[in-house]
């Protein structure tokens, strides 16, 4: 059978998984009997509830008399390295591209890394069934964009799909009738090159993503470049080190549609995933024993984002979760480490980890992991990753890309001049917003999106993507106001809550358990303040007017895991439960927090 391997690579929520369900479906992959669910290659709970990608996945469809290996990548800038080692395992991309939204910083960050390695895209102008879509402008800012990365005349010469994957359909010309996905298919058939080596060649493969099964432990899935493998044959694994490893293909196991099948044998061309191996690691490349070539190891991108995770010891834990050692939480993340490798775990001292990664949502979406599995901990803000080089000072770099109103373009940029960033171009957008690009340090956007939301009235969009590293730019201003700090332990009451709300924003409701240094609100000034959640109505004989009024409480704010790792300074903590997300002072005495203010003044 004639094989074709491809990636589909787009912006975050430009409709990569719909794109691949409605492929699956249509190929005939299935049997007519199977019931398909929607986003059907999103497996993950946490996939499921946001509506992205996290993880890459492969699927296998047949169509005529081929098969088709399509890997779905995740859009999210944190889960950039994810897209890179996928890019090197395929012959050709579909690049999606929302047909009102456009080219966006994603879009622009793996196209660049498609092009590096000589692929010559796809591309797929997709929802243009949405009212504001202008797929003829989409076209040529991919063109622009493409002249701007250098790609060579091949590359400038790209075909063009018109989809609407939600609705299921494709087409070569806008004025084409809708009928089905057939066109993308003849359109992948003609321009995807097919795999490069020869069977008759000696084994040469390569891991790109990692999977883990208690049964059989560590699983590489792998590209075969050259050559065959079968299930028993004798390998040599050569890790990125240059250290090699003799050892036997326990199982072999081959992708259809959304299952897993166990196989004999795989051919130069296929995708499949190897098991015997317990140290496999991406990048690793499984050879010939006898005449071993390992392949050039991949290049993983560096974490730009640090924080550190510890066992709780507020005065409620161990009340919630199953999971509170120190030894516990050390297990859990070393076993994290074992798949991700984009990030990475550093132990500090008894019962503190330090954990990297490129960013803030992939280090919540861990945590939100770990909290639903039954753990409880806590983790600080998050840090840049500060490199040194030629003893300069350096850090990360993010393009930053935000929609918004016209009447909120003023506030933004005001907030972002203060965070050190500097504004690259502005467009207006066809539906009347303007598209404004910055570039800022990563610094800059810790604790930016809850204000940016605040201040665009729900309306503003920000995404940004990695861009290098420069020197240290100096101090950036982060959060302005300060805490509500509770001085007592117990059970808010509503009537001192609502003393409270004039004081700021509330982050609790009444009958909420609290503890002496747990933060309950954010103040409406600079600066914290202590104050008495549990303080009473003073009771009297006396019966007055109006003292049994309804307390009316203005709704809290709710802190979610990613909102407070944003809201909070270095001084504070957020404690992770099963049940609740609290955010807290490093320090819960106060006479402790003073000495500590005490000493970092001189």
């Amino acid at each position: 059978m004639k094989k074709k391997n491809i990636a589909v690579i787009a912006h975050v929520d430009h409709g990569k998984t719909t794109l691949v369900d409605e492929l699956l479906k249509q190929s005939g992959t299935f049997d007519e009997r199977a019931e398909l669910a929607d986003r059907m290659m999103d497996s993950d709970d946490i996939e499921k509830e946001r509506g992205i990608t996290i993880l890459s996945k492969n699927t296998a469809i047949k169509y005529n008399d081929y098969k088709i290996n399509i890997i779905d990548t995740p859009g999210h800038a944190d889960f950039g390295g994810e897209v890179e080692r996928v890019l090197k395992m395929v012959d050709g991309v579909l690049l999606l591209v929302d047909a009102q939204e456009g080219v966006m910083p994603q879009t622009k960050f793996v196209l660049k890394k498609a092009l590096s390695l000589g692929l010559r895209p796809i591309v797929v102008v997709n929802k243009i069934d949405k009212p504001a879509a202008d797929a003829e402008r989409v076209v040529d800012e991919v063109f622009d964009l493409l002249v701007a990365l250098d790609a060579d005349d091949e590359q400038l010469d790209f075909p063009v799909i018109y989809a609407s994957a939600k609705n299921g359909f494709a087409k070569h010309g806008l004025e084409d009738e809708p009928e089905n996905m057939t066109p993308l298919f003849e359109v992948i058939l003609e321009n995807v090159p097919s795999p490069s080596g020869s069977e008759e060649e000696h084994t040469q493969s390569q891991v790109f993503t990692l999977d883990y099964d208690n049964y059989v432990g560590r699983i590489g899935v792998a590209r075969i470049f050259n050559g065959t493998l079968k299930k028993g044959q004798e390998v040599l694994l050569a890790k990125a080190d240059g250290e090699k490893v003799k050892g036997r293909v326990r199982k072999l196991i081959g992708f259809l549609g959304l299952e897993r099948i166990e196989i004999d044998e795989a051919s130069c061309g296929d995708i499949c995933a190897i098991a015997g191996f317990d140290d496999i690691d991406v990048g690793d490349s499984l050879v010939d024993k006898d005449n071993p070539m390992p392949l050039d190891p991949l290049h993983i991108e560096e974490p730009t984002l640090s924080v550190v995770f510890s066992a709780n010891d507020s005065p409620l834990a161990g009340q919630e979760g199953d999971h509170v050692t120190s030894n516990k939480l050390r297990d859990r993340l070393e076993k994290e480490m074992e798949t991700n490798i984009a990030m990475k775990l550093e132990i500090l001292e008894e019962g503190t980890y330090k954990v990297s990664g490129r960013g803030e949502l992939q280090i919540a979406i861990l945590a939100e992991n770990m909290r639903r599995e039954g753990f409880e901990f806590n983790i600080s803000r998050p840090e840049v990753v500060i490199k040194e080089e030629n003893g300069v000072k350096m850090e990360p770099y993010e393009h930053l890309v935000i929609d918004v109103p016209e009447e909120h373009g003023g506030t933004v940029i005001e907030k972002l001049g203060k965070r050190k960033a500097t504004m690259q171009g502005m467009t207006t957008m066809p539906d009347g917003t303007n598209r404004i690009e910055f570039e800022i340090p990563a610094r800059g956007l810790i604790g930016l999106r809850s204000e940016f939301l605040t201040d665009t009235k729900g309306e503003g969009v920000m995404n940004h993507s990695f861009l290098e590293y420069r020197a240290f730019i100096g101090e950036v201003e982060s959060r302005s106001r300060g805490a509500l700090i509770s001085k007592e332990n117990g059970d808010a009451i509503a009537y001192s809550l609502f003393n409270l709300q004039d004081r700021g924003v509330l982050f609790i409701e009444p009958q909420t358990k609290v503890y002496e240094g747990m933060i309950i609100g954010e103040n409406a000034k600079a600066g914290d303040l202590e104050v008495n959640p549990l303080k009473g109505k003073q009771l009297t004989n006396m019966r007055s007017a109006g003292n049994d009024d309804a307390i009316k409480l203005v709704p809290p704010r709710d802190m979610n895991l990613e909102r407070a790792l944003e809201w909070i300074e270095d001084d504070e903590l957020v404690e992770v439960t099963p049940k609740n997300i609290r955010v807290r002072k490093k320090l819960l005495n106060p006479h402790d927090r003073k000495r500590a203010a005490k000493q970092s003044k001189k």
